[in-house]
């Protein structure tokens, strides 16, 4: 569904990306997981169209996106919910959920939100700024849902959550996956990641070094957790 090929980005003259390779299939979960710094917000910022200087080919089912703006890539199925979730603070969980515009090829409607995220609907009408951080990640995935993505890119769901939190994200993305969407998430939780997805990309100085299985990770946990450096 989405291939990258010789993916390479700048900040002013400081090259972050240096030539990122991977392929991510239909209805698959996939992480992206390494160091702080090593370029993952960067890789999903590239592939939402949100970062200018960019070189390398990106295509999502065989159509090449890689000179596409933001707007057309989200018209295409393409969804982003960066690690700060972006919700408007002042307005209401429904306010939130109605503002944006159902532009993607398979757009939820507000009634399916609701069945998917009932603690949603409990809070319809409270603000942005009365949500628990797990409230606001669940806000978060629904909102780019009801636009119409089929592929999310979710930018560190489960940081600063409490245990009880991420149980309930990990579900949740098991149950978005189950409804025929596909994600890639930078996760810095190994066990989580393991628990939500198929198979890893480790990134490394701008690159992807190794491309994991939920056992590969689980034999090499502690390696893994050094090279991290969590």
């Amino acid at each position: 569904m989405l291939r990258i090929e010789g993916l390479k980005a700048w900040y002013g003259e400081a090259q972050v990306l240096r030539g990122l390779d991977l392929e991510v299939d239909q209805g698959q979960v996939v992480t992206l997981v390494g160091r702080n710094g090593a370029g993952k917000t960067t890789t999903l910022r590239c592939l939402m169209g949100l970062h200018q200087q960019v070189k390398g080919r990106i295509t999502l089912d065989g159509l090449d996106i890689s000179d596409l703006p933001a707007h057309r890539r989200a018209r295409l199925g393409l969804g982003y919910v960066p690690d700060d979730r972006g919700i408007y603070a002042t307005l209401s969980v429904e306010e939130n959920l109605r503002l944006p515009p159902a532009v993607g090829p398979e757009p939820w409607s507000l009634d399916r939100i609701y069945q998917m995220f009932p603690r949603l609907q409990e809070r319809r009408r409270s603000a942005g700024t009365k949500l628990s951080g797990g409230e606001q990640q669940m806000l978060a995935i629904a909102r780019v849902l009801r636009m119409g993505a089929r592929l999310l890119l979710l930018d560190e769901p489960t940081e600063g959550l409490a245990p009880i939190l991420v149980q309930q994200i990990g579900a949740i993305i098991g149950e978005v996956k189950h409804h025929g969407v596909t994600i890639l998430l930078i996760e810095q939780n190994l066990r989580f990641a393991t628990g939500v997805a198929e198979r890893h990309y480790l990134l490394a100085e701008g690159r992807i070094v190794e491309s994991l299985t939920n056992e590969e990770v689980k034999a090499r946990e502690r390696e893994l957790l050094t090279h991290l450096g969590v």
